[in-house]
């Protein structure tokens, strides 16, 4: 029975009838359903996903088994994508454990084999002794920098793939580069770097006017200090008096175009080590009178004065290896279940990996007989600074690599980090700064926009700890407007957009295991999916358990509370809503759904948007309406309608229809500084009844409900 109360509140002046659950004036969901009004197209099976990410290596024998994995599967998601965190923390990934290494005294490029052997259940991160970045978006805390580390036996060095001898064009089209962050604007008038081999002829060294030139790269400009030009650079320690009297300077910029090609000290016998350029230390601060006063702490931790880099030589040593996290092995992955058999997306090492060692990882796959969708090259190259230009030029190398052996391989990416706006870079020189555009207009100016088969990114729309229930409001609007940047930057319309990962933040809370977790997820699935996206994968997979996010809260990146053992205790808010949206609004399996636009009327008084609904005709005839109440306080009522434009006529749900709710009243969260339950801990709630044209759904306050049946119409 719909109260008084209620129908004042909602549409002011109504009245209620007795005995009908309905009010004189109808909040109403509207669906579109004109033939050519379809949204967008799907297939379950290959569009609704979920990804494994590197876990904790002491966890993997413990999730890799029935007893995580059936619960795991009971959420629905279909389609797997492996997740490559090595990248992320500037390591190289030894995907086969066999392999062989480039320096017959085994150090150097590693490039794993191709042959199946023994099955690979483990493989690991190699930490890169020549880094240059003491921090990025995915590395805080677990590295440093050999640039300001205070041992000049130690040195960062480029790229060797970002040279002539890989890309067949100038180096000046790739410009290698060091930032210097003082932290503070500091008087500065000199620099002083300690090269190493091979050192950099022509480069500059020049100062930022903005604010952060990382963070902020529009919001400034960068401008070469009077004795910042160097056109005859010989190595070496080189000491350069930048200005007369010193400027205040925070980011200074080390920009260089012109190698020695002069060869490191692992040797000649790998044209790769002598290819680049390598800085062994750098100072900053003022000069006078002959003698040099230096501003930055040497230190080899994160401590460090920070530096950023354009990119790393990925050349290593057995001892770099990383085994305390585990990129599970691909045999293992493959064989425990988790992929339902169905094809996967991988991904490939391509920011410090080589494409041999990529060619090998996929002709392995193959020969194992393990299906692949589609391949995604690298990872989160935004996050680790690198420029458009330089991802480029490193995706044309893998893509040939990888099409070598397999010409019909579907190669993307660039696995972008969860932004709500356009990635903005440096200005070039005809100062366009949409990373994005300018990599499409790369492939383009190269002819090889064949070798882009999907664009994909990540989805974190807020930032953590500041996720409040109004936030609910903004993500249909996030996720469309996204869409349509990626599309305005030159992605082709008939070009399918992966979200590759995707969750309410990159850091937890108690938002993603409340119900709040739930209805964001819902609404984002049918937002994305009604702005044509083609594919997304729900992140964690895996239950990795809670751990403290914001504050005394905690939270978990998953669909379970975990015990220390990595068994399963309770199921979160997400993992019912994962079943509504796998099991209960698309019919599972591999038939293609259509997605036609729906809307309500039902706002608040500020014009929040309170019920989103997402439609779509199922093949087995059914319409299914996905319909979320963001209202924390009411219950709404609403009727349904479907029109169609070109046949002037309406319809509603006839006959049997089914509902099935989840929200508040089946669901709570109880926080604790130690933890956290859930009491009551679901399940949904289904009810069934049969519509017609007068019917009213009751829509529970904080929920999101499925209703479910087939049409009945009239003309209008």
């Amino acid at each position: 029975m719909l109260h008084r109360s209620l129908c004042f509140r909602t549409v002011g002046l109504g009245l209620c009838l007795a005995g009908v659950a309905m009010c004189a004036f109808a909040q109403t969901v509207r669906v579109d359903i004109t033939a050519d009004h379809v949204a967008n197209t799907f297939v379950p099976t290959q569009a609704l996903g979920a990804g494994i990410d590197r876990i904790p290596t002491v966890a993997t024998d413990k999730l890799f088994t029935d007893r995580v994995m059936q619960p795991t599967l009971e959420a629905g998601w279909q389609t797997v994508t492996y997740r490559q965190n090595t990248e992320l923390h500037i390591e190289a990934w030894h995907w086969n454990p066999e392999g062989q290494w480039s320096d017959p005294g085994g150090k150097g490029y590693f490039t794993g084999s191709a042959t199946p052997g023994e099955s690979i259940r483990h493989s690991f991160g190699y930490f890169l002794p020549h880094r240059g970045s003491t921090r990025n978006d995915g590395a805080e805390g677990d590295g440093y920098s050999r640039i300001t580390d205070g041992d000049s036996r130690t040195y960062w060095k480029s790229n060797p793939y970002l040279t002539k001898t890989f890309t067949g064009e100038d180096d000046g089209r790739y410009p290698q580069w060091v930032v210097v962050d003082l932290a503070n604007p500091l008087p500065v008038n000199a620099l002083r770097i300690a090269w190493g081999e091979p050192y950099a002829r022509k480069y500059l060294v020049q100062y930022w006017t903005g604010e952060d030139p990382i963070k902020q790269p529009v919001k400034g400009a960068w401008v070469a200090f009077p004795g910042g030009m160097i056109t005859n650079g010989a190595g070496g320690m080189a000491t350069l008096q930048l200005t007369q009297a010193p400027i205040p300077v925070r980011y200074l910029r080390l920009w260089m175009t012109e190698s020695s090609n002069t060869c490191d000290d692992h040797g000649s016998s790998d044209r790769r080590n002598c290819v680049g350029y390598a800085v062994r230390e750098i100072y900053v601060g003022t000069a006078t009178e002959g003698r040099f006063y230096d501003l930055v702490r040497h230190t080899s931790d994160p401590d460090q004065t920070t530096t950023y880099a354009s990119s790393v030589d990925p050349w290593h040593t057995p001892a770099d290896i990383n085994d305390k996290h585990d990129q599970v092995g691909f045999d293992l992955f493959y064989t425990s279940g988790y992929t339902r058999g169905l094809p996967a997306m991988v991904p490939v090492a391509m920011l410090y990996g080589t494409p041999e060692d990529s060619a090998n990882q996929i002709a392995y796959l193959k020969a194992r007989g393990y299906p692949i969708s589609y391949i995604e090259m690298g990872e989160e190259p935004d996050g680790q600074y690198m420029l458009p230009e330089d991802y480029g030029a490193l995706y044309l190398q893998w893509a040939t690599a990888l099409h070598k052996v397999d010409p019909s391989l579907k190669l993307g990416g660039p696995v972008f980090e969860g932004v709500n706006e356009d990635i903005l870079v440096w200005p070039d020189a005809q100062g366009r700064t949409s990373w994005l555009g300018r990599f499409i207009d790369y492939l383009k100016t190269h002819q090889r926009m064949a070798d882009l088969n999907f664009v994909s990114f990540e989805h974190y729309p807020y930032e953590p700890c500041k996720v409040q229930w109004s936030s609910l409001y903004d993500e249909p609007a996030l996720i469309s407007h996204i869409v349509d940047v990626w599309r305005a930057d030159g992605v082709p319309e008939n070009m399918p957009l992966f979200v590759t990962e995707l969750n309410i933040a990159w850091n937890t809370g108690e938002s993603f295991v409340d119900t709040f977790g739930a209805l964001w997820l819902g609404d984002y699935v049918g937002a994305f999916l009604t702005a044509g996206g083609d594919g997304l994968y729900y992140f964690h997979y895996l239950p990795l358990g809670l751990y403290h996010g914001c504050g005394s809260s905690q939270g978990t990146f998953g669909m379970f509370t975990m015990d220390k053992y990595y068994q399963v205790e309770q199921k979160t808010s997400q993992f019912f809503a994962s079943q509504l949206i796998n099991l209960e609004w698309v019919q599972p399996g591999d038939g293609q759904h259509r997605v036609f636009p729906a809307a309500s009327d039902i706002t608040d008084p500020a014009g929040h948007v309170l019920v989103t609904a997402y439609a779509v005709q199922r093949p087995d005839g059914q319409w299914a309406l996905m319909l979320i109440n963001k209202d924390q306080e009411n219950a709404h009522a609403v009727k349904l309608t479907f029109h169609d434009d070109k046949e002037k006529s309406h319809s509603f749900f006839s006959g049997p229809v089914q509902t099935i709710s989840f929200g508040s009243e089946q669901y709570q969260w109880h926080g604790a500084m130690s933890g956290g339950f859930a009491d009551p801990d679901g399940p949904a709630v289904k009810a069934n009844l049969v519509g017609g044209a007068d019917t009213v759904y009751t829509l529970p306050k904080a929920s999101m409900t499925v209703v479910r049946g087939k049409l009945g119409s009239g003309k209008k």
